[in-house]
């Protein structure tokens, strides 16, 4: 099993390194590509010292079975045909295929059949929040179809890169030291602010962001669910957080939806009010699962239910999701 990284000096990159290595996943070969400025930086897997090569047009992925790309939508456009062309899977963490109808996109813990059609060789990784989102709405999809769902997102530095994690930690250092705040990875400073945007506006004045979580889930879920989503930059590090009300065809109670988070995979419940506890960002960076807590019924709808989630961005949210689906490939 040889294996690349396409992007392996980004955040995602570097977690898929992390993921591929704490998972002993089954591999010969691996190779690191990037861009011409990261080529030549070496990074250690599995006590092994593997240099960055240069992605360049031509045969570097003849060899290649499986191939993770995490390089921006652009980059995988471009060389999508060079890393397929002699067979190699690629599984794509861009927005590059995933509404394409001839590339499936996969959340294993919903809809795992789907990649074993990928008559272009390229899985789609589906968008952070959508991931955590219909892990947990599959468990309830179990008990009751969910005919619509609002969501809330609160969104961690880290949706917008490495770059923009380090520019909020500096923004935090001036602010604290009364100097200046630089601004580039954001529209504005997020460090003590929140900032209601995240990609740019449709003509239905919803974000992209919004409108990757309404499309997306139907595909994964095969659903005519209805998704209404309002995306938030909030000045945490790695782990995003939603606030979801879904609206059921038949009623659900709060006992009934405890127990089947309880036991969805992919889930953790964390759900007790009266000893304060429940799922919250600084305390779930770097972790596997979807941490859910908050449920409670709808006081407004019969056939209503609240809850909240939290889910590491760059691991449940891309990197491990990636792996998740190779692994289901070889399995």
């Amino acid at each position: 099993m040889n294996i690349a990284i396409v992007g392996a000096s980004g955040a995602v990159g570097q977690e898929l390194l992390k993921v591929l290595s704490e998972r002993h996943f089954p591999l010969d070969s691996l190779h690191l590509f990037g861009s011409k400025r990261s080529a030549g930086r070496k990074y250690e897997f599995n006590n092994q010292e593997i240099r960055i090569e240069e992605l360049q047009h031509g045969e570097q992925f003849r060899d290649t079975d499986i191939v993770f790309t995490s390089a921006g939508a652009c980059v995988s456009k471009e060389y999508a045909e060079d890393i397929t062309r002699y067979g190699a899977i690629m599984i794509d963490n861009s927005s590059a295929f995933r509404m394409e109808s001839d590339v499936p996109l996969v959340v294993p813990e919903v809809n795992p059949n789907d990649a074993f059609h990928h008559p272009r060789n390229i899985i789609a990784n589906p968008n952070c929040t959508t991931i955590q989102m219909v892990v947990a709405l599959q468990a309830i999809e179990q008990l009751s179809h969910i005919r619509r769902v609002h969501v809330a997102t609160y969104q961690a530095a880290s949706g917008a890169g490495a770059a923009a994690m380090q520019e909020l930690e500096e923004q935090y250092r001036q602010v604290l030291n009364g100097e200046p705040v630089v601004t580039d990875k954001f529209a504005y400073q997020l460090a003590y602010n929140l900032i209601p945007q995240i990609d740019v506006f449709t003509q239905n004045d919803y974000t992209k962001e919004e409108m990757k979580m309404y499309h997306e889930t139907r595909k994964i879920m095969h659903s005519d669910i209805e998704v209404s989503a309002t995306c938030v930059r909030v000045p945490s590090l790695r782990a995003h957080s939603e606030s979801i009300w879904v609206e059921t065809e038949q009623p659900i109670s709060p006992e009934q939806a405890k127990e089947a988070f309880r036991n969805a995979k992919g889930c953790i419940l964390m759900d007790d009010p009266s000893q304060k506890i429940y799922p919250m960002p600084l305390y779930l960076s770097g972790k596997d699962e979807v941490f859910i807590g908050r449920v409670r019924a709808d006081i407004t709808h019969q056939k209503g239910l609240s809850f909240w989630c939290v889910s590491d961005q760059i691991r449940k949210g891309a990197a491990l999701n990636a792996v998740q689906i190779a692994e289901l490939l070889i399995s």
